[in-house]
């Protein structure tokens, strides 16, 4: 039977497994401020790479980095009515800009520091950005205007938990402006598309790609996509969005240019974000019973080398080993990019730092002890498989050199292998056929994936029932699949003549 490196298992308590995993791989842990964490050094090393190889994209696209500001005026948000209602409960508001100590020693606000006009902590940044953009464009020749920023967002979230749900969380957000529909439009999928590409070829996660039903939309936006990630336990989670916003947000800042003929028409505008969750959403879909499994195109590490040192004359040659692999694979790239190693030599024991490595999910993890020198090898764990048959740590003793040789091919393997496994899990869970989501959904504990059914697209007080019937069972809507097969029969809901497919199940 095999003794695993975390005290709970995901099939025992899946969410308590997924707490198990950040703090045992040394992820994140709480801050003393409810909903807020901080982000150890392994856990913001992935969010370190998920953020160079996705500025990489941005920019490739023609997007510029900026920076606004963490503080908005109350009444930017009150010219967008619907946006506004969107984010009500969840602001942060600051009120005064000052303390004073009170006649019991405690601070408190100073009566006279109230300031004139409320602040928001940045929950989203659609409108202090389109106010940016009303300055910005003034003719057809500033157009189209893309700007990509990283920061962090406050949302105050009732509901928390580390990565997926945090009142701070870090993320990306880019805005675009365009002259017409049919560029936002473009934008708004170009950037769905990046996810969606990201997600799968980089974090190793595949997603569906779709537009979520009117009832999900961004607050004050016309169209809103999504990529939805099954995780381990059959719920979904959203990854990333991209969203088209018409020309209401341009028509609340005032983002105007003036057009070839010398008319003025507003902008079409987008936005679309991704977020620290994606973190949340590689533990749960990669995770294994002893800790995470990294993907190592995210992993701060591709490989870490462990010497095996008895505090004897022979440490000596281990050491020296064990530098001039780490000078030898350091020679090498993977995945366009050079191979990230790092040599532990550290002062715990060899058979803690490899249980350490184990648990934070560094893709290989190389041990060397004086018999690895004396023949040449070394001994090579794969994190993705991490025992044998029979149930025994697979250790393989490989020739220094051949491992070197193999070394980005391997690393190659495991992110590809990653992926099979979680896309085989996605795609084998997807049911068409359920015809009781009740008797489907029936158990807050079963592993039920999620369901397909035909969709006629219903609105106004239709969907809200739809909506209600769904949330009574904890179920929501995910999105639309693009490029999923016709609409050929009634709608699930409502009877009528299907338009598309529409993806259901539980969510995070």
């Amino acid at each position: 039977m095999i003794k695993h490196a975390l005290s709970v298992t995901r099939q025992a308590d899946f969410a308590a497994w997924y707490q198990d995993v950040i703090a045992e791989a040394d992820l994140a842990e709480e801050s003393g401020v409810r909903g807020c964490m901080v982000i150890k050094p392994w856990g913001y090393g992935i969010w370190e790479r998920i953020q160079t190889v996705m500025d990489a994209a941005i920019k490739d696209a023609g997007v510029q980095n900026a920076y606004f500001p963490l503080f908005i005026p109350l009444s930017f948000f009150e010219k967008e009515a619907d946006h506004v209602d969107g984010f009500a409960k969840e602001m942060a508001v600051v009120t005064h800009h000052r303390l004073i100590v009170d006649g019991k020693g405690k601070l408190v606000p100073d009566p006279e520091a109230k300031l004139e006009e409320p602040l928001i902590v940045r929950p989203t940044s659609e409108t202090v950005i389109g106010s940016a953009m009303s300055r910005w464009v003034q003719s057809w020749r500033d157009l189209p205007l893309k700007v990509n920023q990283w920061a962090n967002v406050v949302r105050w979230e009732m509901r928390t938990r580390m990565f997926l749900r945090t009142s701070e969380f870090l993320w990306q957000e880019g805005h675009t402006a365009h002259a017409t529909r049919e560029d936002a439009m473009a934008e708004t999928l170009r950037a769905l598309e990046m996810y969606r590409a990201f997600a799968e070829d980089v974090l190793a996660m595949p997603v569906i790609a779709g537009e979520k039903p009117e009832n999900e939309r961004f607050p004050g936006a016309v169209a809103t996509y999504s990529i939805e990630a099954m995780m381990q336990d059959g719920k979904a989670l959203q990854a990333g969005t991209s969203h088209y916003l018409g020309t209401g947000f341009a028509e609340a800042a005032n983002i105007r240019y003036q057009d070839k003929d010398g008319g003025h028409s507003l902008c079409h505008t987008t936005s679309w974000g991704t977020s620290t969750r994606m973190i949340g959403g590689v533990i749960m879909t990669h995770g294994d019973d002893d800790g995470l499994r990294c993907p190592p195109r995210i992993a701060p590490h591709h490989i870490v080398i462990v010497p095996m040192l008895r505090d004897n004359d022979e440490d000596t040659a281990v050491l020296d080993y064990c530098r001039d692999l780490e000078s030898r694979l350091k020679t090498l790239d993977a995945f366009r990019e050079p191979l990230r190693v790092l040599f532990d030599t550290g002062a715990n024991k060899p058979q803690t730092k490899r249980w350490g490595w184990v648990k934070k999910g560094a893709p290989i993890i190389v041990e060397v002890g004086p018999r690895d020198v004396a023949g040449g090898n070394v001994a090579v764990i794969r994190r993705d498989r991490l025992y044998k048959d029979d149930g025994k740590l697979n250790s393989a003793f490989v020739a220094k050199g051949d491992f070197v040789a193999d070394a980005v091919a391997t690393l190659e393997d495991i992110q590809t292998s990653l992926h099979a496994e979680a896309k085989e899990r996605l795609h084998a869970n997807i049911r068409r056929d359920v015809t009781d989501l009740k008797a489907h959904f029936a158990g807050d504990d079963k592993f039920a994936g999620w369901v397909e059914v035909q969709w006629s697209r219903p609105s106004g007080a239709t969907l809200d029932k739809i909506v209600e019937q769904l949330k009574a069972l904890k179920l929501t809507m995910r999105n639309t699949p693009l490029g999923a097969a016709p609409a050929d029969d009634a709608c699930f809901f409502t009877g009528e003549p299907a338009v598309e497919r529409v993806l259901i199940g539980r969510t995070y």
